[in-house]
């Protein structure tokens, strides 16, 4: 298997694990017991690594959320509780979230092995919110420890697409219109308020795929073949145990 199979294997199904405890029941009741909502445990929660900065830093961080949601979100859940504490409790969650699910994966030695490889491989200069959380401390025990490490290389390439799609030329909220139209109002944007498509911006979009996977390539090269099907395994029993993603990704 060479690396670009491998990143086009593995990417997607990070992108569809890393996410999964963001809604999950123990991660909402966590978020009510400091006092936020599950929106605004989200916002606390997965931007809370950059500190208490101010809503921009967030918003361009996060990309393709509408600024205005993100301010009034992030500046009244910091008004609760210190973002760096929503942070913690955050991986702390996604921590939890993998004890309760992943306990009898097998090979999660191997899996969190190959994991922290590309983790440790990852060149964190100009992606802010992977830096950030990559920054975090991992947990001792393997189940939250792989679900750490899986949210983390989530973020790596959702960090590395931004900075691609900012490359080519295309504007955040375009590239979302077009991989999910349907989800604009998730992010905050008003009904409406949909942007003018062009062929043009199909092919920066694709551009901007084919470059996010040349940033994030060099961190995967790290693992020969063994470690390769390794990880794939892990992240394919992953998810016939977390299922296939039911939520939209944010």
């Amino acid at each position: 298997m060479t690396t670009d199979e491998l990143v086009q294997a593995a990417c997607p199904l990070i992108r569809d694990l890393g996410w999964k405890f963001y809604f999950a029941p123990t991660t909402v009741e966590r978020g009510q017991e400091l006092g936020l909502d599950v929106f605004h445990f989200y916002f606390l929660g997965r931007g809370g690594v950059l500190g208490d900065v101010e809503s921009q830093v967030v918003a361009s961080a996060f990309g393709y959320f509408n600024p205005a949601v993100v301010a009034d979100m992030w500046d009244s859940g910091r008004a609760v509780i210190a973002p760096r504490e929503g942070g913690r409790a955050y991986m702390a969650c996604c921590a939890q979230f993998g004890r309760d699910h992943l306990s009898q994966l097998p090979d999660l030695d191997g899996l969190c092995g190959a994991l922290e490889a590309v983790q440790k491989a990852a060149d964190p200069t100009a992606l802010a919110l992977y830096a950030a959380v990559s920054a975090e401390p991992l947990v001792d025990d393997l189940p939250g420890r792989a679900m750490q490490l899986v949210a983390m290389l989530r973020e790596l390439r959702g960090s590395a697409h931004l900075l691609a799609l900012v490359a080519v030329g295309l504007e955040p909220k375009t590239a979302h219109f077009l991989n999910r139209p349907d989800d604009m109002g998730l992010f905050g944007w008003p009904a409406g308020d949909v942007p003018v498509v062009t062929d043009s911006d199909r092919e920066r979009l694709d551009a901007a795929e084919a470059m996010t996977d040349r940033i994030v390539r060099p961190a995967y090269s790290v693992l020969d073949d063994a470690g390769a099907d390794v990880l794939l395994g892990g992240l394919r029993a992953m998810m016939s145990v977390l299922g296939e993603a039911s939520l939209p990704a944010v």
